[in-house]
């Protein structure tokens, strides 16, 4: 049980060998969960510049590239291996100028005021610092209009994400009602859920 609760916490940040393991597992892992949540993103939206919060492996970065050809994706972990990782899976994008991978936290983004017109947080939101607070940082980051899109394995509710919550180190299942709370308390004006049948996963998007 320790090495197992030792792995499960490298969920939270991937360090070292154990690390390393948990992120080769994440793009395949959630690859399902963030196709779906992709899919609620509107197609009349066609963001130049796109940040992807705590891209683990880089999968979803890459998804992001090939689903708007046009734009350019930064994204960013406060996970040295995560980044390095996330530079190997989209390095023929990060050639082309089209990807910016680096190290970066949600609770003090550095990046420059309202350059982005799309923000992404897959997977990620349940070890953020204070909703509110980081949530306040994306949308400093995005331009007025901007969409931000969170796309979540739990709703909050649902007993396997309870238990694993109780095991990893700060981590918080958030239902929708508290991810919207704390939106529109950070400056978002709308939200819009979405909530997959059968299945806990949920998309929320909130538009500043």
């Amino acid at each position: 049980m320790g090495l197992f609760n030792d792995f499960i916490n490298q969920t939270r940040k991937p360090e070292g060998f154990l690390g390393k393991l948990m992120v080769s597992g994440m793009n395949g892992g959630h690859a399902k969960l963030a196709d779906w949540g992709i899919s609620h993103i509107e197609d009349r939206i066609y963001p130049d510049q796109i940040l992807e919060v705590g891209c683990g492996g880089g999968r979803n970065a890459g998804e992001l590239l090939k689903k708007f050809p046009a734009s350019h994706v930064t994204a960013i972990d406060y996970s040295e291996v995560s980044v390095g990782k996330a530079k190997v899976y989209n390095q023929k994008m990060i050639d082309a100028g089209r990807c910016r991978v680096e190290q970066g936290d949600v609770s003090q983004l550095k990046l420059e005021k309202e350059k982005f017109d799309l923000a992404t947080a897959f997977e990620t939101i349940y070890f953020w610092p204070g909703l509110e607070n980081c949530f306040s940082e994306v949308a400093k980051v995005l331009k007025p209009g901007g969409v931000f899109m969170i796309v979540n394995e739990s709703d909050g509710n649902d007993q396997t994400s309870l238990n694993f919550e109780k095991k990893i180190d700060g981590m918080k299942c958030y239902t929708i009602e508290e991810i919207e709370v704390a939106l529109k308390k950070a400056g978002f004006r709308k939200t819009k859920s979405y909530h997959k049948a059968n299945k806990p996963w949920i998309t929320v998007l909130a538009k500043k």
